[in-house]
């Protein structure tokens, strides 16, 4: 019994002295110096939702709309052609499409609903679309008095889509940003910044021309809402954002 006991105690010793095993399949140099490991530069909070495409981080380069009468020739003819489960069919047949003032002068554009969206009937419910409705305010306006739409109408399941069906996303979100001749497109997140050409998060503050089919339009790129959830401390620069966006409007 002591015997045990004293093994006991002399494993407890060297687990406790950072003994990590007993026996190696090579011989190891306990001496050599620790290699040392590369600074870690500090990384941007990402959004928390799973990346709109298929391979995380990998988006179609932004490219312009096809030629016009691949696509509905005016706003209303795209809404239907939107909430059609026959356009894009691997999307499901739940919509939710663009929605407000096309003539409002603001379009806002994120990338795809959120879960709790088609039951809601609307982009941005919930949790997330109070906190929309606030940040509205801030700049002095409603839901009704701006033009909120997704680069994709419908968020399949798992929230990832494939690379082709994106890349015509993509085509389409230009195109409909040239049927709505917005003056000022606010674009949210890294997947819609991306889909225009920006840089993540670099493009952040700063005023961007797209050139489209119908000619171009100014673009902000900020966070979008559900980031704030997880980072409150970045409303301060939602709100320099914000900023630029209303100097523009004044123009």
């Amino acid at each position: 019994m002591d015997d045990l006991a004293d093994a006991l105690g002399a494993l407890r010793w060297w687990r406790d002295a950072g003994v990590d095993t007993l026996v190696d399949d090579e011989p190891r140099d306990w001496l050599r110096p620790a290699a040392q490991l590369a600074p870690i530069a500090p990384a941007m909070p990402r959004e928390s939702v799973e990346p709109l495409f298929e391979a995380a981080d990998v988006v179609p380069p932004a490219a312009p709309a096809p030629a016009a009468e691949t696509l509905p020739a005016t706003l209303e003819a795209y809404a239907a052609w939107c909430a059609d489960p026959a356009t894009f069919p691997d999307l499901g047949p739940q919509r939710v499409c663009a929605a407000g003032d096309p003539a409002s002068g603001i379009m806002i554009l994120g990338d795809m609903p959120e879960p709790g969206d088609a039951d809601a009937g609307m982009l941005m419910s919930g949790e997330l679309g109070r906190l929309f409705d606030r940040i509205l305010a801030a700049i002095g306006r409603d839901r009704a008095s701006v033009y909120l739409a997704a680069l994709c109408p419908a968020r399949p399941a798992g929230g990832r889509i494939a690379s082709a069906t994106a890349a015509e996303l993509v085509r389409a979100a230009h195109h409909h940003v040239a049927l709505a001749a917005p003056k000022v497109l606010l674009l949210l997140g890294k997947e819609a910044m991306t889909a225009f050409g920006l840089d993540w998060p670099g493009a952040r503050g700063h005023l961007h021309e797209i050139n489209h089919i119908g000619g171009k339009t100014v673009a902000i790129a900020t966070f979008h809402p559900r980031m704030l959830l997880q980072s409150p401390a970045r409303k301060a620069d939602l709100w320099a954002d914000l900023r630029l966006l209303l100097q523009e409007l004044d123009r």
